[in-house]
Parts: structure tokens; sequence; C-alpha cells
């Protein structure tokens, strides 16, 4: 199993972080030591003391697949859920000024929380679908399918081109505007269509 991210897939968000708005799918990819399930508590990693949340749509692939037509990307999922996507954003810019991979701020481990997965059959619209992130009971993050630069169908599409997908990997497809520094303490909830399906606390 393997983590595909997605980076820049919200315009709001590219502008909020004053980064190049892409022209085609961006994507990074974490270890399976990232996943942090079953709401279970996140520690605060040593490494940084500035770690943002990131919430974000995630995908599960429901078979195996190569170079799939955009077309026919629907039927390699199956269900869909949200997570979050940590980012020591710190680590990140010192790694960007040196020009050098970003893993040491995306995949460190419990890096990439994520939520109970719903039948997509759930949904009339994939390409509106609301979600939104609590932190403490306030609302801190809040996006819609209709404003992804490249929809789920497309990532797929493109991902494939380069890894081949296999069953149980997990695609997160990009955050909205709004990230933001969590401390030691906070609650984080997570919503996809007003169900809570991620809930923990930062230890």
């Amino acid at each position: 199993m393997k983590i595909i991210c997605i980076g820049r897939n919200y315009l709001e968000h590219a502008k909020e972080l004053k980064n190049e708005v892409p022209t085609e799918p961006v994507f990074f990819m974490k270890p399976d030591t990232a996943l942090l399930k079953d709401n279970e508590a996140f520690f605060y990693p040593e490494h940084t003391k500035d770690l943002h949340h990131e919430i974000e749509i995630v995908l599960k692939i429901s078979k195996a697949g190569k170079h799939i037509e955009e077309k026919f990307a629907y039927k390699y999922y199956d269900e869909i859920s949200v997570g979050i996507d940590f980012t020591a954003r710190d680590v990140q810019q010192k790694c960007k000024e040196k020009g050098l991979p970003w893993e040491k701020a995306k995949a460190f481990d419990g890096s990439a929380p994520i939520g109970k997965f719903v039948s997509k059959s759930r949904f009339s619209d994939l390409s509106d679908i609301t979600f939104h992130l609590d932190v403490n009971g306030q609302l801190r993050q809040k996006g819609n399918t209709k404003d992804l630069l490249f929809s789920f169908d497309k990532i797929i599409s493109y991902v494939s081109q380069y890894v081949t997908l296999k069953t149980g990997d997990l695609i997160y497809t990009g955050t909205p505007e709004g990230v933001a520094a969590v401390e030691v303490g906070d609650k984080l909830s997570c919503y996809l269509q007003g169900e809570n399906l991620l809930e923990f606390e930062i230890r």
C-alpha cells in the first residue's frame, strides 16, 4: 500500500503559500508508516516547530491499473474519506530553499491520519462535495470539490501514467485554503458532507 498526495490542487491554497499554480497535477508520496488510523492520537514530532494541518478528501483505489484513461478512472475507486496531510512547514521551507525533496517535511511517521471510508455511491455528484476541518470546535478549513484544479478522474489517470496503482492505495487529493499550525492539546475533527469521519488529538 502506498500513499499518493496531490499538491497545490486548490487555487486559493496555492495562492496562500505563494506557490505557482500548476498546469498539471503535482504529486508526492508518503510511506505506509505515515498512516494513522482509528482516530489514534497524533504525537507532535520533535523535528518541527511549525506543524500545519491540511484536510483532504482521500480516494481508496479498488483495483490495479496502469495508464488509465481519464474516462475510465471512475472504475478504479469505490470509497472516499477525509484525511490530514500534516506538513512540517519550517522543514519544508528549508528544503525548498535548497532545492531538496520534501520527505522530511511530509512523510514522517503518523503524518497521514485517515478517517472512516464511505461508499462514493452516497454522493450524487462527486464534483460538488463539501468537506471541512474543525480545530477545538472552531471551523479552520472548508472546501468543495467543485474548486479542484484537477478532478479525481484526472488525478487517477495522470498518476497512473507514472506509477502503477494497486488495490488499497490511497490518494490524498489536495487541500483548500486555511492551512495553519496545530499545537499539543488540539482536537481535530474532519467532516465530509457534514458527517464526522475522523477525530483525533495532538499529544
